[in-house]
């Protein structure tokens, strides 16, 4: 038992922050499970995804993209590339940038799972109604908007 008293907005600020994390931390965990079906980890996962939407990138933008250290972009770029699910490209601009670039196999791949990977998402919303969803969205955001320039 703490000896000092938080002032109120502090402690709904702390609530909030605990709630948020044990909701992603269940989110996380489920649809990990869905992921790992496919012999997979979720950076691989993400990382697949995002080359599927987005198309060839770097592996600085990757990183920025789904928030993994440059040692870890490489780590699972090796292990997406032993799939055969990407492969890398050269910048013929900057010798020291690599691209990333998805497979005809890893576009296979992500639209044989992505679907079903989508519902499992979906299905983990529905507590709250599509609006709701919405000003959540929007409030995380601005959140998360706060937080990187009050951080800086």
């Amino acid at each position: 038992m703490t000896s000092y008293k938080l002032d109120d907005d502090v402690e709904v600020s702390l609530k909030l922050f605990v709630v948020l994390s044990k909701a992603m931390k269940v989110l996380l965990e489920q649809t990990g499970k869905d992921i790992k079906k496919y012999d997979m980890s979720g950076t691989e996962f993400a990382i697949l995804e995002l080359l599927y939407h987005k198309g060839k990138i770097t592996f600085k933008e990757i990183g920025e993209k789904i928030l993994i250290t440059s040692g870890s972009i490489t780590y699972n770029i090796d292990k997406l590339e032993k799939k055969k699910y990407l492969y890398r490209v050269p910048s013929v601009e900057d010798r020291r940038v690599i691209y990333a670039n998805i497979t005809e196999e890893g576009i296979q791949f992500i639209d044989s799972v992505f679907e079903n990977h989508a519902k499992i998402i979906h299905e983990s919303m529905k507590g709250i109604t599509k609006e709701e969803q919405q000003l959540t969205t929007e409030l995380i955001k601005k959140i998360g908007v706060y937080a990187e320039k009050f951080l800086k």
